[in-house]
């Protein structure tokens, strides 16, 4: 089993998670090749797709980070982490949740809006937070939680683009999660435009990296 922080510092270095929400496990399992092969290797499925444990038995054997995403409560953690997944990440923070993760020695990432929620997430033993929904901020908002939290490391997801994913990188963001832009490549092009499109992503992310404080 790879290390906790092995896992985030991995999520840091590729800087974007690809959301994965599927109608089916097959649309799920679509989506997630299409953004390996345009270049994205950390994935998040969502349990908000049906029968999700048939998407990770499907991806297990890709050379991709595999986290799952809209996990509400401690048993769907363990069984997500029990099906593969290497990081667990939640619309909002539930404390059973992370005592779960820190149990089995998986990342948490719960999502955080206010400055109350984070410190709560740090004194569960989370590592990096996910700002959701990010599209309720600024890219600059990051800085303004690093004046009195100057250690919570910080995720945008849920409004997130290729127009402005260079803002939040270079405003501090460890990573971004990306997740409708995909829904929408996908029923108007297929596959080959979800590829299209996170090789876009990969391509922006990489070149933001060298600049991002």
């Amino acid at each position: 089993m790879i290390a906790k922080h092995s896992i985030l510092a991995r999520i840091t270095e590729l800087k974007v998670v690809a959301v994965i929400r599927g109608n089916t496990a097959e649309e799920a399992i679509e989506l997630s090749k299409a953004a390996t092969d345009g270049g994205i290797e950390a994935i998040e499925l969502t349990y908000t797709t049906p029968n999700v444990d048939q998407v990770f038995k499907e991806l297990a054997g890709i050379k991709t980070l595999l986290g799952a995403g809209s996990v509400l409560d401690p048993e769907t953690a363990r069984h997500a982490i029990l099906s593969g997944a290497q990081f667990i990440v939640s619309p909002s923070l539930n404390p059973e949740t992370a005592t779960v993760c820190n149990r089995y020695g998986i990342p948490y990432l719960p999502g955080c809006m206010t400055i109350k929620e984070m410190i709560q997430a740090l004194e569960t033993g989370c590592d990096v937070i996910k700002l959701f929904p990010s599209s309720q901020y600024p890219p600059s908002f990051i800085r303004s939680i690093n004046g009195p939290l100057p250690n919570v490391k910080v995720m945008p997801t849920g409004g997130v683009n290729l127009d402005n994913i260079t803002e939040w990188l270079k405003a501090g963001a460890v990573a971004v999660g990306i997740s409708s832009d995909l829904n929408r490549a996908y029923q108007s092009g297929g596959y080959d435009s979800v590829v299209e499109l996170c090789s876009e992503y990969h391509d922006k992310a990489n070149k933001a990296a060298g600049g991002v404080s």
